[in-house]
């Protein structure tokens, strides 16, 4: 039986409710550490991160260093003599700190590692058309994504699914594994089996501006896949009439005469807006016209024409 001292590390939403349900279960939470207030909003007013709150709510000590190597955030971190870090959606950590506590780091990622390691796995994963994810805790090694598994967890990607509903799910999923995952610690009984490097390795790369353009000379499916992977952030887009649009929403076309429409794109300019593909047609349902709000199709159309 291990008696826990656990420094958490997490930055956006998704870390919250792992670092709630390990406060609510009453381990022993010595220190958070998290990035540092960010400027925000017209007024770029100082803006605590989501874990901070969190952290400053149940009165935890909050660390927001801005560079993990410097000599006086580690001398810091030591001070608090945890013996095991639990990290989920934070930065890559120096060997120096990841080695720290006697038991090791552990991560939360939102793939069924070793498929999807990277930054991205939720939108990749349905970007790829996949109908299974899930999340994996792991001890941290120095390559990324790579260390010693832990537990793993499934979740079926939907087809309503987006990025949005899915990260709502695996965040609360994962929070329960990472909870799993520490009681296994304090008993002193968990397994940890390296990551298998038999099978053909899917990776999630950070996402850029650039990739979320949508390419209509692809089939159908392959693109509403890829605008329900952006969906809702950072959003697929599009240029139409030389304006941008991002697009949350679409679905295969049933509108029938269509083959024979020459154009690349098809509306009624009252409630429909359809686009050519590699085999068929798209239906444009919910978009954002570059400076407008997200809006349906039919909602544009009460004011505007393509």
């Amino acid at each position: 039986m291990n008696t826990l001292r656990i420094i958490f590390m997490g930055t956006p939403e998704f870390a919250v409710p792992s670092l709630e349900i390990l406060v609510q279960n009453k381990f022993n939470v010595v220190a958070v550490i998290t990035a540092p207030d960010k400027p925000q909003g017209r007024g770029q007013k100082l803006t605590p991160s989501p874990v901070k709150e969190c952290a400053l709510k149940y009165n935890l000590p909050v660390l927001q260093p801005t560079n993990l190597k410097s000599p006086e955030f580690q001398e810091e971190l030591k001070s608090y003599h945890a013996n095991l870090q639990v990290v989920v959606a934070f930065r890559m950590l120096p060997e120096v700190v990841r080695s720290m506590p006697a038991i090791g780091t552990f991560n939360l990622h939102a793939s069924l590692l070793p498929q999807y390691r990277g930054a991205a796995p939720i939108n990749w994963a349905i970007i790829n058309g996949e109908k299974e994810t899930g999340v994996t805790t792991f001890f941290l090694k120095h390559e990324i994504d790579t260390g010693s598994i832990i537990f793993q967890d499934k979740e079926t990607i939907l087809e309503t699914d987006d990025a949005g509903s899915l990260y709502e799910r695996l965040m609360h999923k994962g929070a329960t594994l990472v909870l799993k995952t520490v009681q296994a610690i304090e008993q002193g009984d968990y397994p940890s089996r390296p990551q298998s490097e038999a099978m053909e390795i899917k990776h999630a790369p950070k996402i850029f501006k650039e990739t979320c353009e949508i390419n209509w000379n692809q089939p159908s499916k392959k693109i509403i896949d890829f605008v329900r992977g952006l969906s809702p952030y950072p959003a697929a887009w599009t240029k139409i009439n030389d304006r941008v649009y991002k697009v949350f929403k679409c679905s295969h076309s049933d509108h029938s005469g269509q083959s024979a429409f020459d154009s690349e794109l098809w509306t009624d300019n009252k409630t429909f807006l359809n686009i050519k593909t590699a085999d068929g047609w798209v239906s444009i349902e919910e978009f954002q016209p570059e400076g407008k709000k997200r809006m349906s199709v039919s909602e544009f159309f009460r004011g505007n024409k393509l």
